[in-house]
């Protein structure tokens, strides 16, 4: 892995432009300025802009930037677009996605989060690449740039020194397994603790959740009340008589409207809320498998092993190996 100097601090440059979502660019900066706390690298973190300045967010907080250009031809680590409801003006602008570009040739490192993929699209950094971004944007990436290849079922990509994010969050996400990549998985875990992020999750998991799916599907919250009943009851009889009398519906009446409001049946949406629980208590717990098939209301370990094989197509005990916090 990388070493630095203290003379030499691996800078990351973060580009900002106007309209960018704050929390993309303020949430991998905390993870890059907190990094050197527990025994990480000590980052120098610049934020650029087209021209300079002060740059206005979306959420109406101003940030002041350096222009891009007074970096060209300075050794950068790694270079951030941020991303944003400003990302599709950033990417047809022919100023930054130049200076994008040129910078690119000296980064170690590049990297979107969210929607800051346009603009390393837009100067073809993504061509011939693997690529994510926010799930709502995800077509639109891959129908302005056929010649990249866009997995919108992934928390964040890396492609040879390029990475790509999915919303929001998943850049802090992204930042972690840089900071891993760069010091070590044990610092990225002990940041993570220390910033009270659930876990480090890893780019291979589902930008989607089980129940953010229901909320989606379910976009006038019909069912909402009843989601939440079940992940709160996941050890119960959940059986479809049961969640009828839940919601004071016909066992009928509510399987039929059930599966035409969400899209699924209701024993399909027990399954996917039982394999979250039960997903979770791999990552997190060093419970027997057993044990967390029971807490996720399982009949036992083998309907939970058949379960996760469908849906991530490994059991559960390899889940573990691959997702699973390790201790310090």
């Amino acid at each position: 892995m990388p070493s630095f100097s203290a003379k030499s601090r691996p800078v990351v440059l973060i580009v900002v432009f106007p309209d960018a979502k704050l929390l993309d660019v303020t949430g991998p900066m905390q993870v890059f300025a907190d990094a050197r706390r527990v025994g990480g690298e000590e980052y120098e973190i610049v934020l650029a802009s087209a021209k300079g300045g002060v740059q206005l967010t979306d959420a109406g907080v101003e940030l002041d930037t350096e222009p891009l250009e007074r970096w060209r031809d300075r050794k950068i680590h790694t270079l951030l677009i941020s991303g944003g409801f400003g990302a599709q003006a950033a990417a047809q602008d022919p100023k930054l996605v130049e200076n994008t570009l040129h910078l690119a040739d000296q980064a170690a490192r590049i990297g979107s989060v969210c929607t800051g993929a346009f603009v390393l699209a837009a100067g073809g950094l993504l061509d011939g690449r693997r690529a994510v971004t926010h799930w709502y944007s995800c077509d639109e990436l891959a129908n302005q740039h056929p010649d990249v290849t866009v997995e919108p079922d992934r928390m964040f990509i890396k492609d040879g020194n390029v990475w790509t994010s999915a919303g929001v969050t998943a850049g802090i996400d992204m930042a972690l397994a840089m900071v891993a990549e760069d010091s070590g998985r044990k610092v990225a875990v002990r940041l993570a603790r220390t910033l009270v992020v659930y876990m480090v999750r890893s780019g291979g998991q589902s930008q989607f959740s089980s129940v953010l799916l229901s909320q989606i599907n379910d976009a006038d919250g019909r069912f909402d009340a009843l989601h939440t009943w079940i992940g709160d009851n996941l050890n119960r009889d959940l059986r479809v008589d049961r969640l009828a009398e839940q919601v004071g519906m016909s066992e009928r009446n509510f399987t039929r409207v059930y599966r035409a409001t969400t899209g699924r049946t209701p024993a399909k949406t027990i399954e996917l809320f039982r394999i979250a629980a039960a997903r979770d208590l791999l990552e997190v717990t060093e419970l027997p498998v057993a044990t967390i098939a029971q807490r996720a209301g399982f009949e036992d370990d083998e309907r939970m092993r058949r379960a996760m094989q469908r849906v991530f197509g490994i059991s559960p005990t390899e889940y573990r190996k691959r997702f699973g916090v390790e201790k310090d």
